[in-house]
């Protein structure tokens, strides 16, 4: 046996691993019969080891769970492999939250990279965790969602130079990786719907404030279509999306009870549309007949809920899977401006 051999033996008789341990490099080394040196460039695609190989050692990784450690990734590299997703807590309602992390951990898991989310409260300042993350160094890229027209965490991720992508845009000179659903085309869509039903005194639930910039968007829509149909446009006082679904049903059903209530109404979200009909019910009146309600939805509820409600559909997995691309690439040093994407509504859709 040459010296060669024999090193390469004792090295693999010297992996053979203990039940229980957590699969390491030196495991799928024993398994496959190879030096680790080999195993590891085998894992990274390097193009010196073979196809035949590559290919066996990749299958027993996956076939044992193999996963690399994080720590000994950093120390060699000063990458964490990891993506971080911060939300505020309110976003799980109607399944926004799953969508997006299936729609991230989709492009994910054809990488090395994992995925962390990291939720806030709206009560406490957005910039903590974003903070956090970059003063500990605990991620590789950020997607955040929310935005803001001055939006202080994508100046202060521009200023330290760390990759990120938005869900949503901004309105700062900053450019940035972000995918975004057409807002402003909805609403003006929406009350559009509602005008060819005949609807005159339209109202819509929409962001909190022009703190937010979809919310932007959405009232230049709704604005937009209101005078173009010549309708009146009905203020929604008290209630917005981030109002208690409980709230929201309340207030609507004084709304709906009083004299000068709508005939129409435009909701930027599932779970607040699911209120809305609460309380138009509870005040007496039925949807398709005495007010019509459009509606944008994350997931296939509102149809089954109630067949009256017209419905857009804002597909929130494809813009995960939009967002870890971006980020991705972002990492990776393409320009920020080939990073930027939209989702349309689809009136061909529309129900």
């Amino acid at each position: 046996m040459s010296t060669k051999e024999s090193e390469q033996k004792q090295g693999v008789e010297a992996a053979e691993p203990l039940e229980g341990e957590r699969p390491t490099l030196k495991t799928i080394a024993f398994m496959a019969g190879l030096g680790v040196t080999t195993v590891s460039r085998a894992l990274k695609d390097a193009p010196e080891i073979g196809q035949a190989t590559k290919n066996r050692v990749q299958l027993i990784a996956k076939q044992i769970g193999y996963r690399p450690n994080r720590a000994g990734v950093r120390l060699r590299t000063g990458k964490t492999n990891v993506i971080s997703l911060v939300l505020n807590a309110q976003s799980s309602i109607m399944g926004l939250t799953s969508n997006l992390v299936y729609g991230i951990s989709e492009v994910l898991s054809q990488t090395p990279y994992h995925l962390t989310v990291t939720p806030y409260s709206l009560e406490n300042d957005p910039m903590q965790p974003i903070r956090y993350i970059v003063e500990t160094g605990s991620a590789d890229g950020i997607i955040m969602s929310r935005t803001e027209p001055n939006d202080a965490r994508v100046r202060y991720l521009t200023e330290h130079g760390i990759p990120f992508a938005t869900h949503g845009r901004t309105e700062m000179g900053i450019e940035h990786p972000f995918h975004d659903f057409d807002n402003e085309a909805f609403a003006y869509l929406s009350v559009k719907s509602l005008l060819a039903k005949g609807r005159r005194k339209i109202a819509m639930l929409a962001g909190p404030s022009p703190a937010v910039t979809y919310y932007r968007h959405l009232d230049r829509g709704f604005s937009r279509g209101v005078e173009e149909g010549g309708a009146t446009a009905v203020a929604f006082s008290g209630i917005d999306v981030d109002t208690s679904l409980g709230r929201i049903r309340d207030r609507m059903e004084e709304i709906m009870s009083g004299s000068n209530r709508p005939d129409g109404i435009v909701c930027c979200s599932g779970g607040a549309a699911i209120a809305l009909v609460a309380g138009i019910e509870a005040a007496g009146l039925k949807i398709g007949e005495d007010v019509d309600l459009v509606s944008k939805q994350s997931t296939d509820v509102l149809q089954w809920f109630r067949p009256q409600i017209i419905v857009f559909n804002e597909d929130v997995r494809h813009a995960g899977r939009e967002l870890a691309r971006a980020v991705l690439r972002r990492i990776a040093g393409v320009d920020a401006r080939e990073l930027q994407s939209l989702s349309y509504p689809d009136e061909h859709n529309l129900r």
